[in-house]
């Protein structure tokens, strides 16, 4: 077996059986990057999401641009909403349904504004029409939710009062406001009254699952070996038939073979 491996022929063969499993170690190894960056998202999510809230100062100071390790901090602050420069973040989905984010700047203490979302809702019957909205809560209002980083600029041109993604600087534009360096989501708000106030449905969790990542690794790592598997294969029957042909010119008689085996539908054919 050795001999006919080391033959020209198979030895190409090999060959092809190596860069084919180092095509597929590299491809394994690319996704097990991919599943340990997801993991480390999951778990800053899992860290920040239900933690203690923080100071938004401590976290997204004036001038500054949210970490990435601070995505998804829980934060708390008073300010008053500006219902007049609410604005529509387009062809955002919920549940497989299509429809708005609404997000209203939050006026602050310091003179800046925190750049609110505070949910979504439905696509109206036209899509020239924007759907019915529940008012922002008037006066001041204590808010908490969760920090995001903002969003790539899409660079579409739409009607005044809408975004095509949450792109901070793109909504600093149209409000002429001072914005945070990033956004919050929303999950409760109390204005002074006390009284809960309507809102937009409220935006859905943060997936918590990693992905098929680890599991195509696993695949792509397992797949290195067929290429060997495969010569090793064809090289065997090779060299049986070399061995049988060799018997056969030597006059020894073919191995005997194994009796085909009758099955009771052949019988009643026949």
């Amino acid at each position: 077996m050795i001999r006919l491996l080391l033959t020209r022929r198979w030895l190409g063969a090999l060959a092809l059986a190596t860069v084919f499993a180092a095509v597929c170690v590299g491809l394994g190894r690319w996704q097990y990057g991919r599943h340990e960056e997801r993991s480390a998202d999951v778990a800053l999510v899992q860290r920040h999401y239900t933690a203690e809230s923080v100071s938004l100062d401590s976290v997204l100071p004036v001038g500054a641009t949210l970490s990435e390790q601070a995505i998804w901090t829980r934060t708390r602050v008073v300010g008053t909403y500006l219902p007049h420069h609410q604005l529509f973040v387009r062809n955002r989905p919920q549940n497989v349904v299509y429809g708005y984010e609404v997000l209203v700047p939050l006026q602050l203490a310091d003179g800046s504004a925190l750049l609110v979302d505070r949910g979504w809702v439905k696509n109206a019957e036209r899509a020239d029409i924007l759907p019915e909205v529940p008012a922002a809560p008037a006066g001041p209002v204590e808010v908490t939710g969760w920090l995001r980083r903002s969003e790539p600029d899409l660079e579409r041109d739409l009607p005044r009062g809408q975004l095509a993604s949450i792109h901070v600087d793109g909504a600093a534009a149209q409000t002429g406001l001072p914005l945070r360096g990033g956004y919050l989501i929303l999950d409760q708000e109390r204005p002074e009254s006390g009284a809960t106030p309507p809102r937009p449905k409220p935006l859905l969790p943060p997936e918590a699952d990693t992905g098929p990542h680890f599991a195509y690794a696993l695949q792509w790592w397992l797949a290195s070996l067929v290429g060997y598997v495969m010569v090793g294969v064809y090289a065997r029957r090779e060299l049986r038939d070399q061995q049988l042909l060799e018997g056969i010119l030597a006059g020894r008689p073919a191995p005997a073979t194994r009796p085909k085996k009758v099955r009771i539908w052949d019988e009643e054919d026949a």
